[in-house]
């Protein structure tokens, strides 16, 4: 019995240490000397957020966002996703140096986000996406978030105010046939450009030696 015992516990603690080995020790050993990679322009690759885009970041995880979107492209051959033009080449663990933790997601109810910059340069697009999703998307199922806009209608920018132009930052959302008649403005509150300026840092379409 005391032998059976000891094969027993030996086993365990092998078991222990290799799971550690392979799945903590090389990992880490692989990855820590993961280096910037720099483009033809002088620039370093992945950017390191910071500032309002590591405030933004903050703003995405609080909102949930990563329960519907990832950003992750995979590689052609399993799935999609650079037919569909979300990425121009399949994420590597390069990317996400920078990321603590990875926000991969973990499902895709709405459309990958690795290089949404790429495909959505806009700001004012992306500021009248989140008011309300179907304004730019017609069809989508994305939950709308007006809280992060503070809502102006033509005349209420006059009272009080001395000009008759919104703010620098204003949006103009149209009214309900798609012109200007009965529509309004709104304007990104602190999280909301905390938010965009996140998103549009999301970008994988610099050159990494890991994808020829």
């Amino acid at each position: 019995m005391m032998h059976r015992a000891v094969v027993l516990y030996i086993g365990v603690a092998a078991v222990v240490i290799a799971s550690f080995i392979g799945l903590t020790y090389l990992p880490n050993e692989q990855l820590r000397g993961l280096e910037q990679v720099v483009d033809d322009m002088d620039r370093a690759w992945p950017v390191e957020p910071t500032g309002t885009v590591a405030i933004g970041r903050e703003v995405y995880i609080d909102l949930g966002c990563l329960y519907c979107h990832s950003q992750q492209v995979r590689p052609e051959g399993f799935g999609a996703d650079i037919d569909r033009g979300w990425g121009s080449r399949r994420s590597v663990a390069r990317d996400f140096m920078f990321d603590q933790p990875p926000l991969l997601g973990t499902m895709r109810t709405g459309p990958d986000l690795a290089s949404i910059a790429v495909r959505q340069p806009s700001r004012e697009w992306h500021y009248l996406h989140l008011y309300q999703p179907t304004l730019t998307s017609p069809g989508s199922t994305m939950a709308p978030f007006p809280f992060l806009f503070e809502r102006f209608d033509p005349d209420e920018l006059r009272v009080g105010e001395g000009r008759d132009e919104p703010p620098d930052d204003a949006v103009r959302v149209p009214g309900p046939d798609g012109t200007e008649e009965g529509g309004y403005w709104i304007v990104p509150t602190d999280r909301a450009r905390a938010l965009v300026d996140y998103l549009l840092s999301l970008d994988q379409s610099y050159d990494v030696p890991e994808v020829p």
